[in-house]
């Protein structure tokens, strides 16, 4: 009988495989741009301990508007980016795969157009898909920088709800000038789709998911919210913050942006043993991104031994590095793999991505690709 049911899924989902990278029990897994780095045992206790408090009230629901968690998180963007933010200008959800979701889902839908350029994050057709948004991908330069005249004839052109950018891109690590970001912003005020006969804004979202990770002088766009009210600033607690596991993402912006993504979350939808995690990692800020200098050097490193050896790298502002060029990248991908290193084929053909990891797994992945290129 059940080899006669015949399931309705959308016809637009008939046939996909379901996103996911490679999880496979290697040696060195530097894939998915996590922070090698595990939380001490101190961190580990106080979390323990956090989250034991919540047990005790798990029969309630959780405080959906978490003012504690948004307060703590403008807390500390006050300090990595030296932007004052108020708490009600913050908002969270499990991950920043969420927050995305619900700007599409209060922006976007059926009849609106998301823009982005690739080569770029690949969730966001994702995004744009299971929210019914029509989905408009421009390219950018051979050197993987936008061309802003292309920017704005396609956004002039398809008069989007919203525009997507990561500043440092995914999978090239690129980090967008804020001169750039301006002249989009500019441009963007009047691009929205149109609206009882007048012209709204694109919504612009900065995703800074590896904004940490950026090199010196390099400005997160938080400095440009007061002055531009349909920008987004999405960061993340997966990367810098070594809490992948925790699935806690946060977003920046106008209170009007705020308030209309609270009309489409869902009730409760950060629980309390996710708040409690939060805040106890926000409490160790300091400890939990002490690697990032280190990691930033190591990346440093890594693009200039890429290049010595006679391979292509792109300067990165992320924990991950671009690099190539490969007649058959899956070749290389598959030979890395049985010395037990794992990167991730992503990005333009001919290239390959490779997170920071240690030292210890950086050298173990250099000696692996110096072998399967020799």
């Amino acid at each position: 009988m059940s080899e006669d049911i015949i399931y309705p899924v959308r016809e637009d989902l008939a046939g996909l495989q379901p996103y996911g990278a490679p999880q496979l029990e290697v040696p060195i897994r530097l894939n998915v741009n996590e922070n090698p780095y595990a939380p001490s045992q101190a961190i580990i206790d106080d979390i323990a301990s956090s989250v034991a408090q919540a047990a005790a009230t798990l029969n309630r629901y959780p405080d959906r508007d978490f003012p504690q968690l948004r307060a703590s998180l403008a807390d500390y963007l006050a300090t990595e980016s030296h932007v004052r933010v108020s708490p009600e200008n913050i908002w969270a959800a499990n991950g920043s795969n969420e927050v995305m979701t619900q700007i599409l889902q209060a922006f976007g839908g059926p009849g609106r157009t998301v823009v982005s350029f690739a080569p770029t994050y690949s969730m966001y057709h994702e995004y744009a898909r299971d929210t019914n948004t029509r989905w408009v991908q421009g390219q950018r330069d051979p050197d993987f920088h936008l061309d802003i005249a292309a920017v704005e004839e396609t956004l002039r052109r398809e008069r989007p709800s919203v525009l997507l950018l990561a500043s440092p891109n995914n999978p090239t690590g690129t980090a967008l000038p804020v001169d750039d970001q301006k002249r989009i912003l500019d441009i963007a005020a009047t691009t929205g789709p149109q609206i009882n006969g007048r012209a709204t804004s694109t919504i612009v979202v900065i995703d800074e998911a590896y904004g940490e990770f950026r090199r010196a002088g390099v400005p997160s766009a938080l400095e440009l919210l007061d002055t531009h009210p349909h920008l987004v600033v999405s960061r993340t607690m997966s990367k810098a913050f070594a809490m992948a596991g925790l699935r806690l993402g946060y977003m920046a912006a106008a209170r009007a942006i705020i308030d209309a993504i609270m009309l489409v979350r869902l009730p409760y939808h950060l629980s309390d043993v996710t708040q409690a995690t939060a805040l106890a990692a926000l409490r160790h800020s300091a400890e939990l991104l002490g690697y990032v200098d280190s990691l930033r050097e190591e990346r440093d490193c890594l693009v200039s031994w890429l290049r010595e050896n006679g391979f292509d790298a792109i300067d990165s502002d992320s924990n991950f590095v671009l690099f190539g060029q490969f007649a058959d990248r899956d070749a290389i991908f598959h030979a890395l793999l049985t010395h037990g290193v794992l990167i991730r084929v992503v990005g333009p053909n001919g290239w390959l991505r490779v997170s920071v990891g240690t030292p210890q797994e950086t050298d173990a992945f250099k000696q692996a690709l110096k072998e399967v290129t020799a």
